[in-house]
């Protein structure tokens, strides 16, 4: 049986509610329509940790081979966001992707685990979003800091679902309307349990971090104005807009947005055998 937690606002306050149907009920009895509810995170992670390549038709995209274990890299809290929340693409870049995933969350404490154990260590599930704005990826492509972690580009919902079984499940991603990625767990190399041990042999999760595991193909950019929504099959589906940040990213000081055939054949899906060859964008 799967339970749906979210966290909202309700009457100025933080609270914690249960889905039931299209209703979400706090524990003193209070009801709000789930479509009028303000969303918060599902979860208050002290860590964000992504898995780079996972999903099989990622790695054929990008006409690439999988490494023998998988490799990470760390969103900052500050970049969550939430269902119905805004992603922000700063002004002067142009090349902000949407990728969507499944989240674990986890429950109790893990450091030093088998896979086989890591299932009691997981709370449940959530769907993220793991938007990349590369045009910084030619100054920050070893953290990807900023490539992933600035600010807004890690809406998590709109629940936290438990008692999830993740095998066999689609994960599709929409653009205005239109699906643009569709994906299945049953793609990816390395499955929920094997990544949260994988993580856990070094690194202690503590209860309510999180990871992502991974996108399918067709991750693209998009645009000031777009209307994204990421579905996971028993989890719900998650939507943002994107906006245009309020000020330009500043220029006296850092490194500045680039156009290079690195974060461009990036953002458009890997396309290594136009490098160097493509007509200059527009």
């Amino acid at each position: 049986m799967t339970v749906e937690y979210r966290r909202i606002l309700l009457d100025g306050a933080v609270t914690r509610v249960v889905r039931d149907g299209e209703e979400l009920v706090s524990a003193d009895g209070r009801r709000v329509p789930a479509a009028d509810a303000v969303h918060l995170p599902p979860v208050e992670p002290s860590k964000i940790i992504a898995v780079h390549l996972n999903h099989r038709s990622r790695v054929e995209e990008f006409q690439t081979k999988l490494p023998p274990a998988p490799t990470y890299f760390h969103k900052p809290t500050s970049a969550l966001n939430s269902h119905g929340g805004a992603v922000v693409r700063p002004e002067g870049c142009k090349y902000l992707n949407y990728e969507g995933e499944i989240a674990i969350v986890i429950g109790r404490t893990a450091r030093n685990i088998a896979p086989s154990e890591a299932g009691d260590h997981i709370a449940g599930y959530t769907v993220a979003n793991d938007y990349g704005l590369h045009d910084f990826r030619d100054t920050d492509a070893g953290s990807m800091l900023r490539v992933k972690g600035s600010d807004t580009l890690c809406p998590l919902g709109p629940g936290l679902v438990t008692g999830w079984d993740f095998r066999g499940k689609y994960l599709r991603t929409y653009v205005n309307g239109e699906i643009v990625q569709d994906g299945s767990t049953d793609e990816m190399q390395w499955d929920m349990h094997y990544l949260v041990a994988d993580i856990a042999r070094t690194i202690t999760l503590n209860p309510g971090d999180v990871l992502l595991s991974g996108t399918p193909a067709n991750s693209r950019p998009v645009s000031p104005g777009d209307v994204v929504e990421v579905e996971a099959e028993g989890l719900g589906r998650l939507t943002n807009h994107i906006v245009t940040g309020p000020v330009p990213i500043r220029d006296d000081c850092g490194a500045q947005p680039t156009e290079s055939e690195e974060v461009v054949s990036t953002a458009f899906g890997g396309d290594w055998e136009f490098r160097g060859v493509r007509a200059p964008r527009r």
